[in-house]
């Protein structure tokens, strides 16, 4: 039987700003830019109660709440909070999978404290993290990645929820079918077209009919529904791109102002490169036009790519053969293609205790 534990730190982005400024805290708090063409990368609670959401253009959000008090964003803080966050995860099991900055899945089967309890390690790591950080994160505890995620959400902020093992067929039968992994606005939509609303429901349907339905996500579906999630906890996940964009104030159209962008945006996707030891060949540029078409140009390189010049080079050069034929909204630069070949593999010890 495995342990898996999901952390999810509570607004994280945002409560680091009320951490750090004791006039941000008890206040609707948006990380992001109130200009017309910003967008809400998180929100506090408090403004989370007016329905401010993160993604949410920050006009949108102003009218929801009108007194929201903006800050941007400090990403060089979350990442030094994130890493004390996951020196904490590592007293307690290699078996560390982050998902981004806030969150990541622990596998506690066998860990370095020789706690047969993953409910009680969850408790401790939650007070670790307090005491190092004065943030708050909500756990989620069960024995497998699908119900782990649904478990922390279920009782935010500060939350902790247990699916044990008996409970999980019954628990995925109860969900609304918006909670299950991969189920985004579309597929919920198709899903309440085909009579689905909630996991029993999709348990009625065959892994056959699921597949022919949503294609190779049918399987998961299934197994799913009857809280199953073979996935194991991946302590190496692999990179498999490096992107940063940027949303104009105003739309540009010259080559030159979109050159200069583009090299701030190479900087900072360098920077990760190296932090990260990402070496790719393919470098894409992303383009959105003032109509919203997007395009995307990438050119595969023999070698991967190590250094700066070769990197800003190379994406200079891709966005000088593009047609600039409308004005630009948006520019965004990603590297991918990135293979070492290796490979690890892991054996789980099955302890009884939950």
């Amino acid at each position: 039987m495995r342990k898996i534990i999901h952390i999810d730190m509570d607004a994280f982005y945002a409560s680091v700003e009320q951490r750090d400024n004791e006039a941000l805290r008890g206040k609707p708090v948006a990380v992001g830019y109130s200009e017309a063409r910003g967008v809400v990368s998180a929100a506090s609670y408090e403004a989370r109660k007016y329905g401010v959401r993160s993604a949410m253009p920050s006009l949108t959000a102003k009218n929801k709440c009108p007194h929201l008090i903006f800050v941007p964003a400090r990403f060089d803080v979350y990442h030094e909070v994130s890493n004390q966050i996951r020196e904490i995860f590592f007293e307690y099991t290699d078996r560390v999978e982050p998902l981004s900055l806030d969150e990541a899945f622990l596998d506690v089967t066998v860990n370095h404290k020789n706690n047969p309890s993953a409910s009680l390690i969850a408790k401790e790591i939650q007070q670790r993290i307090f005491e190092k950080t004065r943030l708050r994160a909500s756990a989620g505890i069960s024995v497998n990645k699908f119900l782990a995620k649904i478990a922390s959400d279920y009782k935010k902020p500060n939350g902790f929820f247990v699916i044990r093992p008996e409970e999980a067929e019954s628990f995925a039968e109860s969900l609304n079918i918006e909670r299950f992994f991969g189920v985004g606005k579309v597929t919920a939509r198709k899903m309440h077209e085909n009579r689905i609303y909630t996991g029993y429901d999709l348990k009625q349907r065959s892994e056959m009919e699921l597949v022919r339905l949503f294609g190779k996500a049918g399987h998961t579906y299934y197994l799913n529904a009857r809280g199953i999630d073979h996935r194991e906890v991946e302590p190496n996940r692999i990179t498999k791109s490096i992107s940063n964009e940027t949303t104009f104030l105003e739309d540009k159209t010259e080559f030159t102002l979109l050159s200069v962008e583009l090299y701030h945006l190479a900087k900072e996707v360098f920077e990760r490169m190296e932090e990260e030891k990402f070496y790719g060949k393919t470098i894409t540029v992303k383009i959105k036009y003032n109509n919203f078409k997007i395009i995307t140009r990438s050119k595969t390189l023999l070698h991967k790519i190590k250094t700066f010049d070769m990197f800003w080079s190379t994406a200079r050069e891709i966005l000088k053969q593009t047609h600039l034929d409308h004005p630009v909204r948006l520019l965004g630069l990603g590297i991918s293609n990135f293979s070492d070949g290796s490979s690890q593999q892991y054996t789980q010890l099955e302890l009884d205790l939950f």
